[in-house]
């Protein structure tokens, strides 16, 4: 999730679309591809009108419903399974899986069930495995967010095991805002596997946490060429989480996402301020996603049909908490801060 920009674009095969920009760290791509996941045209919202896109895009499986209208809430491609019929798809083959960086030897099978992981034990984010993102990004990280994103442990720490990313009311650096952005690129990167994660998220007017990947040669080929996959991205009060993918369709923008709010004719019941298990699972065919069981978004990519070459080379992890900007809009709760995001661990397979 969380680069700038956020608007919907509906294909003509009955794919839902909408936006999320993501962008490069500050540190090397603020001028080429600061767009965070989130990412909408300066002054539109993410629900507003669709646009049309003239390529085709691999929309849902075979196996789902074929939406014939786009949503403006954000990827309002819904339908669900349910648990049991969840866990037959998503015997998913991930070989193929790919790392890059500073990667210890428990990518090694034999040492460790993980290709990589972080139970966020200690007493400090582990800096070889995590890099944070600085500043205010080029217009708001895209997206004309209001936070200033440091490094500093009044905005991200570990404490008992949990990772916390803190949203705080102050003026500092000529922001109103103070947040984090923990990212791995150049340290961690895969293609292919399953991420199991245990999050629990913020909710407020204003509020923009996510759990997203870019791609690793996003500063060669910018954005959206590099793709970009939100797995979990929430928005002002709503116990919604919405997944989405965004890439180069050819000349074209291409985005495709659905949400727990309705998804294949089923809705999912949660409070997202509270501890949930998420899935993502990343094969050859299939990009899904779940929540404690529940698949709220799927997407073909098989043969990289509708040009989604970009989900079959390595991404890597973004974590943040965003404040304002194109999607959640511009009234901000200045009575919920602080406001923290919550991470368990996040654990990835092959």
């Amino acid at each position: 999730m969380k680069f700038p920009f956020f608007s919907l674009f509906s294909l003509c095969a009955g794919v839902a679309l909408f936006t999320a920009a993501c962008s490069s760290d500050s540190s090397s791509n603020a001028e080429n591809a600061e767009i965070s996941e989130q990412t909408t045209p300066s002054g539109e919202s993410p629900v507003a009108e669709p646009t049309s896109s003239s390529a085709d895009v691999p929309a849902i499986s075979s196996e789902a419903e074929n939406p014939s209208t786009a949503n403006s809430s954000a990827t309002d491609m819904s339908g669900s399974r349910d648990a049991e019929s969840n866990a037959n798809d998503i015997a998913s083959s991930s070989s193929g899986i790919t790392s890059s960086g500073n990667i210890s030897s428990e990518s090694n099978p034999g040492e460790s069930p993980y290709l990589w992981h972080d139970e966020f034990d200690g007493d400090n984010i582990d800096s070889e495995k995590w890099t944070f993102e600085i500043g205010t990004g080029a217009s708001g990280w895209g997206n004309n967010e209001w936070e200033y994103y440091t490094d500093r442990k009044e905005n991200a720490y570990v404490q008992d095991g949990i990772l916390h990313i803190r949203a705080t009311k102050e003026d500092y650096e000529g922001s109103k805002y103070t947040s984090a952005r923990m990212i791995t690129k150049g340290k961690f990167s895969f293609t292919y596997g399953t991420v199991e994660a245990r999050i629990a998220l913020p909710v407020g007017k204003g509020i923009w946490p996510a759990f997203w990947l870019l791609g690793q040669n996003i500063d060669a080929v910018s954005w959206p060429a590099c793709g970009e996959i939100d797995i979990i991205e929430t928005v002002n009060s709503e116990n919604i989480v919405y997944g989405t993918n965004h890439w180069a369709n050819g000349s074209e923008y291409a985005t495709y996402g659905n949400n727990t709010g309705s998804y294949r004719d089923q809705k999912f019941e949660l409070d997202v301020t509270q501890f949930h298990n998420y899935k993502f699972t990343w094969d050859e065919k299939y990009i899904r996603m779940f929540v404690d069981d529940f698949m709220y978004h799927e997407i073909l990519i098989e043969n990289s049909t509708g040009d989604t070459e970009e989900f079959h080379k390595p991404f890597f992890f973004i974590l943040n908490v965003a404040v304002a900007g194109n999607w959640p809009g511009f009234e901000v709760d200045d009575s919920q801060f602080p406001n923290e995001m919550l991470v368990d661990y996040i654990r990835v397979t092959q």
